[in-house]
Parts: structure tokens; sequence; C-alpha cells
């Protein structure tokens, strides 16, 4: 039956990747809605496709933290000092619904997303967390133009030969 599952969850998530016409880097508050609208709105398979994310976005912040932990242990405490594991994950899809439900935050990434929900649950400044929004807003458009201008194929190899170089 899990294998079932893996299949359908597996096959939907190709297929909205085929039928987007965006040239997207991350995944945002529209992507986060038409999960459910995917799934015919499922609720069961809807919430295993939106908790299956988030386990994804755990599973790569914990794999860079222990890497740039293994560099410099001062360093990556405070890279990944915020705690993004504060609520369960039903109350962080929960709480992204309702972050998602404004219309203004469509295009701020879930990654994002899921931190701004996590500092309002633990009550951070009103401040704080806005200014965080605006920054998020900032360089998530600075990606999207740089793409539109320059294409994602060019920067993302640019990203990748900047280490080689620095070898040499």
């Amino acid at each position: 039956m899990k294998i079932f599952i893996s299949i359908i969850i597996l096959t939907t998530l190709i297929h909205a990747q085929v039928l987007e016409k965006q040239n997207k880097l991350l995944w945002d508050g529209t992507d986060w809605h038409n999960i459910s609208k995917t799934v015919n709105h499922n609720p069961e398979l809807t919430n295993k496709i939106k908790s299956s994310y988030l386990s994804g976005i755990l599973d790569g912040r914990l794999y860079y933290y222990l890497k740039a932990w293994g560099e410099k242990q001062s360093f990556s405490d405070s890279l990944y000092g915020d705690r993004i594991d504060y609520m369960t994950r039903r109350e962080t899809i929960r709480q992204l619904d309702r972050f998602y439900e404004d219309p203004l935050m469509s295009y701020v990434p879930v990654v994002s997303a899921v931190i701004i929900v996590h500092m309002q649950t633990e009550q951070i400044s009103k401040k704080v967390i806005n200014g965080y929004i605006e920054q998020t807003k900032f360089w998530i458009n600075q990606i999207t133009l740089d793409m539109q201008s320059r294409g994602m194929h060019n920067i993302l190899k640019e990203k990748q030969a900047r280490p080689l170089s620095k070898k040499k």
C-alpha cells in the first residue's frame, strides 16, 4: 500500500513539474495551493505531499548544517541557529496554508515561509518578521530577474564553476 501511495505522489509531482510553464527555482505559495488541485482535493494525499515536501526541506537543511558544522561549528550554529522544528508537521502545514491565504505572500518561497510561520509562532516581533519578509521578497525578485535575463542554466553553471575556480 505504501508503495502504491508513493507511486501516486511521485507521479503527481512529476505531472505538476511537466505542466509548470515558468522557469522556477523554488516552490512558492502558488505551488503550495496547487498540490490540492493536483490530487483532486483529496485531503489525505494533499497532507502527505505537503508533509513529504517539508521533510525534504528539513532533511536538506540538516545535511547542509552538518556539512558546515564539519568545517566550522560556530559558523554553522550561527547560520542554522533558528529553530524550524518548533511545531509539528501538521501544525506547520496548517500555518503555511494560513500564510498563503494572503495573495501578497504567494510568491514567497515555501522554504522562507516555513521560517516565517515559525517566527510568528515563537512570537518574534512583527518588525523583525516584516523585515525578513521584505528581504525574502527582494532576493526572490532578484533571482527571478536574473533567471529571466540570463537564464537558469547559465546561473547554475556559474554557481557550479565558482568553487572550482577557488581550488585552482
